[in-house]
C-alpha cells in the first residue's frame, strides 16, 4: 500500500538485502511484516526485534530524532516505549535511515477485549504523560525536528485545515457534520493562545500506539512525532477511547475547560486532514479519524 507520492515501497526482500549488508548476524532470522502506519512500515525480526523503515525522506528524519532521545527518557517514564538497537544507514538497498528496535509485546488499545476497565486504563495515561510532560528538557528545545506542529498554536495551523475542511466537503458520500465540526473549530480560535514552559510531547497518543497486557496500559510506541512545545495537542486523541476512559484522564490530569477545548480542537484538525489526505489510499486510518469526529460530534451534542 502507497500512501504518498513520494515513498519508496519496501517489502521483506529490502528488509534481508539491510541485514545481510549491515547486520549479518541477524540475516538468518525469521522476517515477517508486522504492521505499517502513515509514515513506517515495520517488520518483525526474529522473537526479539522490530525493523522500522520510514516511507519518505520526510518521515525519515524522525529516525534520528528517536535514536537520540528515546534512550534519554525511557528511564523516567513508568512504562516501556521502543529501545533502539541499531540505527541503520542509507544503502543501496533503501535510500533512508532506519532502526531496528526490541520487540514489545502487547495488544494495541481498543481492539476487542484488550481493556477491560477503561476508567482505569485513562488513569493509567494520565500518569504516563504527566511523566513525559515533567521530565527536563536535556538541552532540547522547540526547534528543527524538535518543533512538530501540534507542539504550538491552533491559530498557526488555520489556513490549511480550512483547505483540508473544504476538500472533505468535495468527498462523495462521506457522512460528517462537516458544517458543525468546522464551528468548534472555529470557535477555539478565538481562545487565549497557550501559555507557559514548553515539555516534552509524544505527539499521537492514539490508541494503536498504546499496547496493553492483561487489560493494563503496558508501553507507548511510535515516537516519530517526539516533539517540544505546549501540550494542548497531546491530549487530543482522547476522543479516540470511550468517554469512561476519557473522563477519568481529564480528572487525573486536572484539566481546565479552555485546555480541554484547545484539546478538542487539534482533533478536530488531526481527523479533518486524515480523512481528506487518505480518503482514496487508507480506507482503515480514514475510518480511524471518522470514529475519532464523530465522538467529538456526540461529546458536544450533550453539552
Amino acid at each position: 500500500m502507497t500512501l504518498h507520492e513520494n515513498e519508496i515501497p519496501v517489502d521483506e526482500s529490502v528488509v534481508r538485502s539491510l541485514l545481510r549488508e549491515q547486520l549479518p548476524q541477524w540475516s538468518a532470522l525469521p522476517v515477517s511484516p508486522a504492521g505499517e502506519g502513515t509514515d513506517n512500515r515495520m517488520f518483525r525480526l526474529g522473537d526479539q526485534l522490530l525493523v522500522r523503515l520510514p516511507r519518505t525522506s520526510e518521515n525519515a528524519k524522525a529516525v534520528r530524532k528517536e535514536q537520540t532521545w528515546l534512550p534519554r527518557l525511557a528511564p523516567h517514564l513508568p512504562c516501556r516505549i521502543p529501545e533502539p538497537v541499531h540505527a541503520g544507514t542509507p544503502s543501496s538497498a533503501f535510500p533512508f535511515v532506519w532502526s531496528v528496535y526490541r520487540w514489545i509485546d502487547g495488544d494495541e488499545a481498543g481492539r476487542l477485549g484488550s481493556v477491560t476497565d477503561w476508567p482505569g486504563f485513562g488513569a493509567e495515561l494520565a500518569a504516563i504523560v504527566q511523566s513525559l510532560h515533567s521530565i527536563p528538557l536535556m538541552g532540547a528545545a522547540r526547534q528543527g525536528e524538535l518543533s512538530w506542529y501540534r507542539g504550538g498554536a491552533l491559530q498557526d495551523c488555520d489556513r490549511w485545515i480550512s483547505e483540508y475542511f473544504d476538500n472533505c466537503r468535495t468527498i462523495e458520500g462521506l457522512d460528517l457534520d462537516l458544517a458543525h465540526l468546522r464551528h468548534l473549530w472555529q470557535s477555539a480560535l478565538a481562545l487565549p493562545e497557550p501559555s507557559g514552559r514548553h515539555g516534552w510531547l509524544h505527539g499521537d497518543l492514539k490508541p494503536s500506539n498504546l499496547l496493553v497486557q492483561q487489560g493494563k496500559l503496558h508501553a507507548v510506541i511510535d515516537f516519530g512525532a517526539l516533539s517540544v512545545g505546549f501540550p494542548d495537542a497531546e491530549h487530543s486523541p482522547l476522543w479516540d477511547l470511550p468517554p469512561g476512559a476519557r473522563q477519568a484522564y481529564w480528572d487525573a490530569m486536572s484539566l481546565d475547560d479552555v485546555t480541554w477545548l484547545r484539546a478538542r480542537a487539534w482533533a478536530i484538525a488531526v481527523g479533518v486532514s486524515g480523512v481528506s489526505y487518505y480518503w482514496a489510499t487508507y480506507p482503515a486510518f480514514v475510518e480511524e479519524c471518522l470514529s475519532r469526529l464523530r465522538a467529538i460530534l456526540e461529546a458536544a451534542s450533550e453539552q
